[in-house]
């Protein structure tokens, strides 16, 4: 069993494993989710995915070597320096046509995927594009404790509830105007107010902010 600990490499392990865990659950979005995992029986790719995110964060956060790297996560140094040279296009292609890839490839996640897989969902966890099972989580979450104190913020929980499912981060306001018309947020229609937002909106909580600062502005 390989240790995980950052003694010696003066890092914050805390927020070393909060990225890599955002990192991680990103890839298995980009991999179609745990339920297209299951129907291929490639379960088993998740300790490479793990290994492959780690690999990544450890290197674009903490700019370790490929040495450091190997230690704490009980690869060889070939092989780290094959996880952070992956090429994610070639990568997200492999996966792409799952169909066709050999038993043996089923099996093991190659390190060439896994880097390429991990490789992209961290770049896209930096721009604010977490998994969407994450964000539909922390929409729940916000949701109900809205929802336990909807006598302070009404307008913020209908707005919760009816921006649910709703993909982040939000582009422009043309999906949140149908998704709020009708609502009355502080006696304006929601809407006006989607349409006069600072976008993109990256998660559920700055689509609240964003709400706020708006209706502030126009003294409501």
């Amino acid at each position: 069993m390989i240790i995980l600990t950052g003694s010696g490499l003066d890092i914050d392990e805390k927020g070393l494993e909060r990225l890599v865990e955002r990192v991680f659950f990103k890839s298995i979005d980009l991999l179609g989710g745990l339920k297209k995992l299951a129907e291929f029986r490639t379960l088993t790719w998740l300790p490479s995915l793990a290994r492959a995110a780690f690999a990544i964060v450890l290197r674009e956060e903490y700019l370790k070597s490929e040495d450091d790297i190997a230690e704490y996560v009980g690869l060889t140094r070939n092989t780290v320096r094959n996880i952070l040279r992956a090429d994610p296009d070639q990568a997200m292609y492999k996966i792409e046509h799952m169909d066709e890839l050999t038993p043996e490839e089923k099996k093991e996640l190659k390190v060439h995927t896994a880097g390429g897989v991990a490789k992209l969902a961290y770049k896209l966890v930096k721009e604010g594009q977490d998994s969407q099972t994450l964000l539909d989580f922390c929409h729940s979450m916000a949701a109900e404790s809205l929802k336990a104190a909807s006598c302070e913020s009404p307008w913020a929980y209908l707005v919760l509830k009816h921006s649910k499912g709703i993909d982040y981060p939000i582009m422009d306001s043309k999906l949140l105007e149908k998704r709020l018309a009708g609502i009355q947020i502080k006696g304006i229609d929601g809407a006006e107010v989607a349409k006069n937002l600072m976008y993109p909106i990256k998660t559920p909580a700055q689509l609240l902010h964003e709400i706020k600062e708006y209706l502030d502005g126009q003294g409501k």
